[in-house]
């Protein structure tokens, strides 16, 4: 992962940063976030990666309502946090199609979810849940393959200022029950392991 750094001067504002994320031509298929002000380039994640998001977004359509959606390029606004963050999944109200923005704000999802990449782990395990509980989304899901003590997936929630209570953990091979309003048990053995 390589990142680019874009001075904080007083003169600069969180509006010229997204503005430079917004105008800036990136390399064709990658991952491009502001994290902490620092504007960060990633590779396209790895089709292990994908088939989990994607296994989990299968699930996730079953039991959200007609309103919601589950994105998975959505880009979601965390000023308060210089965040620009582009979760694994979002799921989300549908908000008016026809807002020309090109990011939402964090506050508007019900559900974020995030897996490691080896490259990523770091901003995954720390940086991005602290911004997500101070944007106050309910839940946040990581799945991280690279878990110290194995691949697991954690399920955060009741966030208050930048922290998560930790809810449940699952090994990959257990159930982890998501709950209301999605009331959903995700497979985890459906998950690859590294």
């Amino acid at each position: 992962m390589s990142a680019l750094t874009v001075s904080q001067d007083p003169e600069q504002s969180w509006d010229d940063l997204v503005r430079f994320w917004e105008e800036m031509e990136w390399p064709e298929g990658s991952r491009v976030e502001i994290i902490e002000g620092i504007v960060t380039v990633s590779p396209a994640p790895a089709y292990s990666h994908n088939l989990i998001a994607a296994r989990i977004q299968r699930r996730l359509y079953s039991v959200i309502p007609e309103d919601w959606e589950i994105f998975q390029t959505q880009a979601i606004a965390v000023p308060s946090r210089w965040g620009m963050f582009i979760p694994d999944l979002v799921v989300a109200p549908v908000r008016d199609h026809t807002d020309p923005e090109t990011h939402i704000p964090a506050a508007l999802a019900e559900l974020v979810v995030e897996v490691t990449s080896r490259s990523n782990a770091r901003h995954d395990r720390v940086s991005k849940p602290a911004a997500y509980a101070a944007a106050g989304i309910p839940l946040f899901l990581l799945v991280d393959r690279w878990a110290p003590e194995g691949p697991a997936a954690t399920l955060y929630g009741d966030p208050e200022g930048d922290v998560y209570r930790p809810l449940l953990t699952a090994k990959f091979g257990e159930p982890l029950k998501l709950p209301a309003p999605f009331g959903l048990v995700i497979d985890t053995a459906e998950f690859p392991a590294p």
